[in-house]
């Protein structure tokens, strides 16, 4: 392949980006992706997953290199199987936060995302998860609090995942960073948090810059990455505010989006 692909780094989302709705990558875009990095690419997977939702999607993708997980907050090596970095969520800021929201739209459903490798996703009555990742129960919400936390998710038995969001962000918007990772996913997370964070430091590591970076994305918390990556390119089937600063719209997820763009730049 041609040795001129013009950016030395991609950044992918997972969910509705890099996978299709059955969590596979296509052996297009394996392919793609292999022969960009072949031409001297780094391939940066950007997730809302914190490490284990995250490591068995590596594992069968055969992928050594960094990720950025948890919405920016860690930075995991996989190939090592080692945790770089992790800012964590202050508790204290988060309680008040969650009772200025409920002050606001009422009692909230809550599932909150432990810190660490083996950090577990904790999940309330009434919260749904979306797909089949693993979750541990707990019906005393103080249990929420008894370990660091990466980030909190909420949902809410009427509004929409925008209502909820903006809501949030209205009533809690100073205490932390209200992102919207998918269908269902609104997050509570560390103020100023965002993938453009995680993806920096993790760039920093392989001595390389915004300027050298292509990101996919296709919900609103992509958004700041698409600000600091050169090129922003959102999926077909992505939120309409991240359409509205991409660079350029691919095909879908399901549609191997990712692999017609690589393939196009490789010429």
């Amino acid at each position: 392949m041609s040795a001129a692909f013009p950016y030395r780094l991609i950044a992918t989302d997972l969910d509705g980006t890099l996978l299709r709705s059955d969590e596979s990558i296509s052996q297009r875009t394996r392919e793609a992706l292999a022969a960009a990095t072949a031409a001297g690419a780094a391939h940066i997977v950007v997730t809302g997953r914190a490490v284990p939702w995250t490591r068995h999607i590596l594992d069968d993708l055969g992928y050594g290199g960094l990720a950025v997980c948890g919405q920016g907050a860690q930075v995991y090596d996989a190939g090592a199987h080692r945790l770089l970095t992790s800012v964590t969520l202050d508790r204290q800021l988060a309680g008040v936060a969650l009772a200025k929201i409920e002050a606001e739209v009422g009692p909230l459903y809550l599932a909150a995302s432990r810190d660490g490798l083996d950090g577990e996703v904790l999940v309330g009555p009434g919260y749904a998860v979306t797909g089949r990742l693993p979750a541990t129960p707990f019906t005393d919400a103080s249990d929420l609090w008894t370990a660091p936390l990466n980030k909190i998710y909420i949902q809410h038995p009427e509004l929409s995942d925008d209502e909820l969001a903006a809501a949030a962000r209205s009533a809690a918007g100073g205490f932390v960073t209200v992102a919207m990772a998918g269908e269902g996913i609104v997050e509570l997370l560390p103020l100023g948090l965002s993938k453009a964070t995680g993806l920096s430091l993790a760039a920093r590591r392989l001595g390389l810059k915004a300027a050298d970076t292509i990101a996919f994305g296709d919900m609103p918390n992509d958004i700041p990455m698409f600000a600091w990556a050169a090129r922003g390119v959102a999926m077909a089937n992505a939120h309409e505010e991240l359409r509205a600063v991409a660079d350029e719209v691919t095909a879908s997820h399901e549609e191997d989006g990712i692999a017609l763009v690589l393939e196009r730049l490789l010429g």
